[in-house]
């Protein structure tokens, strides 16, 4: 069978679990009843849709918090998440909450605001992508309704648009065009009982509420109907009305133009015709409606009337300052003006996006005091502020996806996990000036070099730490930590300023991205053309073309690049420190300490300390070895001399680092786990900080012992035949295989660390 077939079927199997039959409005209220999430008025809905996706655990700025799925942009793989800013993200949530529930914020204007390239934009997208697919779901279903009046009757012109059609057509059917609530149709009594029914029944803080009136055009419909039967003499009228000949309840997807209105930028017109639309004057003549306007005859395109029900969007608010006071009322009294004598409640969820540049037109008469012509707009604005990225991880992460596309969420079960993949390299395929693609090579370290060098600009220096630089405070914010050899250092240990100035500026991802951009495209004089790949660029080059472009950007002030030029020398350090890591932990790849040794070293220690009882391989009952732990600590942890023991008896300071390093540790561990039946066996070493570093970790005393006719003045080109020709063969190869490294990365960074290390090399 042809492929087509099957892709077809598909979309008619999605198309089907997407939409229902059009039901009778009685139908529809017993369906509220057994799922009421769809009746949800806009606020409600809208949190409902962000709540249904669940939460997940992050670290930002060194603290852990819960961040809700919805802004992952989950359904489109992440395409337009929204990287950090998980605080603020919260904070809408929960005034959202307050929103839905009127409390207190129900008259707000929720606004976010920031400088560029923080995220705004995604928030939109993302709020689209989310409620569209959740309209897709069973408990995110959307209803409005539809109408027809053609009667049997020629005489009878209803409101159709002309055609002599029967009621069974359906091209007499006509959609409320501002997604009216199935509720609305009800008389206010009647409809408030039914409210009253489904909150008792409802086990949810936030009741259903349903307080719009029909829309004009809706009403008209009815208002026709209405006196059709009563002319007629029918009992029953609403009934009658009601019929389904004449009312049908439909779902629909959300989307912009249909539950979601987005007022662009570049959107102009009076301030009516963006708010709900304009009528059509052409018609007015064609069509009757008792001698007044006819709803029919308006073009409901503007930002209020594709947004009722759902979710208002008025996108670079500062271009429709104008507009913003013409919105005052509207989270107030939830209705707008078409014309003189015809009005229209709007229930939506109303949500401005700007640059920092509104705030000064708002703020332009706060000198006035009392006076401030804009005071009652400012009051009614909801503040949010997206800030520039301030962990090491998230900005990675976002310069990755400006570099290649990639979309999907970073999630991991640990630090190190993410720690691996923000020094990984990126590979990215070119066309150079002579047409041909090359693939160029970002190296190891050299994105987690922009990223590290971007937060660093980022970050409030009033509030560090004696003894702390910037890459410091940036370690802490993205672990929530700072390891500073066998020491550990949590985050509260710090005090940083809450209400410090980090992420309100800094160099965007976009300079960030467009400097890497020019580098791809960069035909560099290489030095080292017997390299197997075309190009290598890597994080030195990254950070100088960082520094060097901050002169003709336009986008920094004179002060700012000064302050940006000074930071560059500790983001330089911590890459070389990391570069050289790799490189000697390559070398003592093949040399590290079996975990087994590390276990039993381990046990031997908590044994001596606690008189906890040691047993051997056949189950005997064996004392602490001190030889074993004295050659342990001598040769591996390379931590003491031989004078430090009287034989194999250590002295006080070895029998102080056995308690406050390895015992210390092993008993947090035991009280983390204290529901658990500890036992030392069940230990991660890795927990243990000294420990992890004999496992993880070696220096270059370590590699001068190992290997005694290394000489790393010979690295670039050694002789044949000699330990350092074997030494350097077998680092590059661990390099590619093990630390992602490509042939020609791990040659030019270990030539680069090297060279610095020869000339202190005994």
């Amino acid at each position: 069978m042809p492929r087509g077939t099957d892709y077809v079927r598909d979309a008619d199997r999605a198309l089907e679990e997407t939409y229902e039959e059009p039901m009778s409005l009685a139908a529809y209220v017993d369906r509220i009843f057994e799922n009421p999430s769809i009746a949800s008025h806009a606020s409600k809905y809208l949190l409902e849709a962000i709540e249904a996706a669940d939460t997940r655990t992050v670290v930002e700025e060194g603290e852990e918090k819960e961040r809700y799925r919805f802004f992952d942009d989950p359904h489109n793989d992440g395409e337009h998440a929204i990287l950090g800013n998980t605080e603020v993200l919260n904070g809408f949530v929960d005034d959202l909450r307050s929103i839905a529930a009127g409390r207190a914020k129900d008259e707000k204007i929720i606004w976010f605001e920031g400088p560029t390239a923080t995220g705004k934009s995604e928030l939109k997208r993302c709020l689209v992508n989310g409620l569209r697919e959740y309209s897709k779901t069973p408990d995110g279903r959307r209803y409005t309704v539809e109408w027809n009046v053609t009667t049997a009757d020629a005489g009878e012109r209803g409101l159709s648009y002309g055609g002599d059609a029967t009621a069974a057509d359906e091209q007499n059917w006509y959609e409320s065009p501002v997604q009216a609530h199935p509720l609305s149709v009800f008389p206010e009594d009647v409809r408030a009982d039914v409210l009253a029914q489904l909150n008792d029944e409802l086990d949810d803080h936030v009741p259903v509420q349903v307080d719009a009136q029909l829309d004009p055009f809706s009403r008209e419909a009815y208002d026709y109907l209405e006196e059709r039967y009563r002319r007629e003499g029918e009992d029953e009228l609403f009934s009658a009305i009601a019929d389904e000949d004449h009312l049908r309840v439909k779902n629909y997807v959300v989307d912009v133009g249909q539950g979601v209105g987005v007022l662009h930028s570049e959107d102009d017109g009076p301030p009516k015709e963006r708010l709900v639309g304009s009528w059509m004057h052409g018609m007015l003549q064609e069509l009757d409606s008792r001698g007044r306007k006819n709803p029919q005859a308006f073009s409901y395109d503007g930002v209020l009337s594709q947004g009722n029900g759902v979710l208002t969007i008025v996108e670079d608010a500062a271009q429709h300052a104008d507009l913003l006071q013409k919105l005052l009322n509207v989270p107030d009294e939830q209705s707008v003006k078409l014309d003189k004598g015809i009005g229209m409640d709007v229930d939506s969820q109303l949500l401005i996006i700007s640059n920092p540049d509104l705030e000064a037109q708002l703020n332009q008469h706060a000198d006035r005091n009392g006076m401030d012509p804009l005071k009652a707009l400012k009051r009614r604005l909801d503040k949010h502020r997206f800030g520039y990225l301030t962990n090491l991880s998230l900005e990675t992460e976002l310069i990755r996806r400006e570099l290649t596309g990639e979309t999907s969420v970073w999630e991991a079960e640990s630090y190190d996990e993410l720690a691996d993949r923000i020094r990984a390299p990126v590979r990215v395929t070119v066309k150079g000036s002579d047409g041909e693609a090359r693939v160029q090579e970002f190296a190891p370290h050299a994105i987690e070099a922009a990223a590290l060098y971007a937060v660093v600009t980022r970050l409030d220096e009033e509030d560090l730490p004696n003894g702390l630089d910037l890459v410091d405070k940036a370690l802490i914010y993205d672990q929530g930590y700072l390891q500073e050899g066998d020491s550990r250092r949590e985050k509260d240990e710090f005090d940083f300023d809450d209400d410090g100035a980090d992420g309100d500026h800094g160099v965007p991802v976009t300079y960030t991205r467009d400097t890497l951009a020019e580098l791809l495209q960069t035909d560099r004089d290489r030095h080292h053309p017997e390299l197997p790949v075309e190009d290598v660029v890597m994080p030195r080059d990254v950070l100088n073309a960082m520094v060097e472009g901050l002169a003709d950007a336009p986008v920094f002030s004179s002060g700012e690049r000064s302050e940006f030029e000074n930071r560059v020398v500790p983001v330089k350090n911590y890459v070389y420190d990391q570069q050289e890591s790799d490189v000697i932990e390559a070398i003592m790849h093949d040399k590290r300490v079996d975990e087994e040794t590390v276990a039993e070293y381990v046990e031997h220690v908590y044994a001596w300390e606690t008189d906890e009882p040691l047993y051997n391989d056949r189950g005997e009952r064996v004392e602490p070895d001190p030889l074993k732990m004295k050659l342990f600590e001598v040769e591996h942890l390379g931590r003491f001399s031989e004078a430090e023991y009287e034989g194999n008896l250590p002295r006080e300071s070895v029998r102080n680092f056995r308690r406050e390093k390895v015992i210390t540790s092993l008993n947090r561990h035991a009280w983390e786990h204290r529901d658990a039946d500890f036992s030392v066996e069940d230990v991660d070493l890795t927990a243990i900080p000294v420990i992890k570093t004999v496992l993880e970790s070696h220096d270059w005393d370590d590699v001068e012992r190992t290997f005694e006719d290394f000489d790393p003045r010979q690295w670039d080109d050694p002789p044949s035949g000699t330990e350092t020709a074997t030494v350097k063969s077998d680092t590059i190869d661990t390099m590619v295989d093990l630390f992602g490294y490509s042939e020609a990365s791990a040659e030019l960074t270990s030539r680069h660390v090297m060279g610095q290390v020869s000339y202190r090399w005994d």
